[in-house]
């Protein structure tokens, strides 16, 4: 494992455990934890939340965990995904393989592997086919928005080995204080060196292109919920995305958590003890139920 990602990893792992540190599972949430969906035993594991009073088909979110490329499981975004469950949802929350171990595609690869686990299991868990969404943060808001551009741009699907479900697209996706277009700096900074670990040729110019979302956006893109933050460090990357879709009729809200006596911060949605992270999560799933 390189420094970069060995430092990420325990930094990023002593907020997540502060964060959320004395959370249990709610009382109204029943789990079903630890099912494979994938060939390796390690990293294609998922879990389901249900609200327990809420009988038969839900509609259902997918949850893509942030961490930089090289950091994250399902662990971490379990007491975030529940929180959705509350909200009337189906929440499947899932691990992936990791840089720098597995390079790009192979998150991709297990996100689509996740999608099709959804439809193909949506009678057992009680899933609505039909209403399918997905949110992501940070890094994985840059995964969810190149899957979405793979099932609605069929020139970009052509680059990858894997296919997402015949016909299929998210029907609306929350992105969340992601990164839609990478540059490097020519710098040792901390994104070439996320770059060096996550793609295969370390971040060449036809690398960059691929994993842009940016340059592979068309009208067809899931209607999006784009949101960042005061004190996100990514928080330049949301205005621009929400621009171009506006731009290609695509439906989109943009909204901006905090400001400056109310510093929130990088996925501050994903901390269960603030009240802006409760009012943000109620809004995306507002915004799934009216699509």
């Amino acid at each position: 494992m390189s420094f970069t990602s060995f430092t990420v990893r325990a930094a990023f792992q002593y907020g997540d455990d502060k964060r959320d540190k004395g959370l249990t599972t709610p009382a109204d949430i029943v789990r079903f934890d630890d099912i494979r969906y994938g060939p390796d035993f390690r990293w294609n594991l998922l879990d389901v939340y249900r609200p327990k009073a809420e009988a038969g088909m839900l509609p259902v979110i997918v949850s893509i965990h942030g961490g930089g490329w090289v950091y994250g499981d399902k662990e971490r975004y379990q007491y975030y995904c529940m929180s959705l469950a509350q909200q009337g949802f189906a929440v499947v929350n899932f691990t992936y393989r990791l840089a720098p171990k597995y390079k790009f595609p192979d998150s991709l690869e297990d996100t689509n592997r996740v999608f099709h686990w959804v439809l193909e299991n949506a009678a057992q868990y009680g899933f609505d086919p039909e209403r399918v969404y997905a949110v992501g943060d940070s890094a994985g808001a840059h995964m969810l928005g190149l899957y979405s551009c793979l099932c609605t741009n069929p020139d970009f699907a052509k680059e990858f080995s894997f296919s997402p479900p015949e016909g299929f697209a998210p029907r609306a996706v929350a992105l969340n204080c992601g990164v839609y277009h990478i540059s490097l700096t020519g710098k040792k900074d901390l994104t070439t060196r996320l770059m060096a670990d996550y793609l295969p040729e370390k971040g060449s110019e036809r690398e960059l292109r691929l994993i842009s979302v940016m340059d592979h956006l068309t009208e067809r893109f899931p209607p999006a919920f784009v949101m960042t933050a005061e004190g996100d460090f990514l928080a330049e990357a949301a205005p621009p995305l929400a621009e171009r879709l506006r731009e290609l009729g695509v439906p989109v809200e943009y909204h901006y958590y905090g400001d400056r006596e109310h510093v929130l911060g990088h996925v501050f949605h994903c901390n269960m003890k603030l009240d802006a992270a409760g009012q943000c999560n109620r809004d995306e799933c507002d915004f799934f139920k009216a699509h």
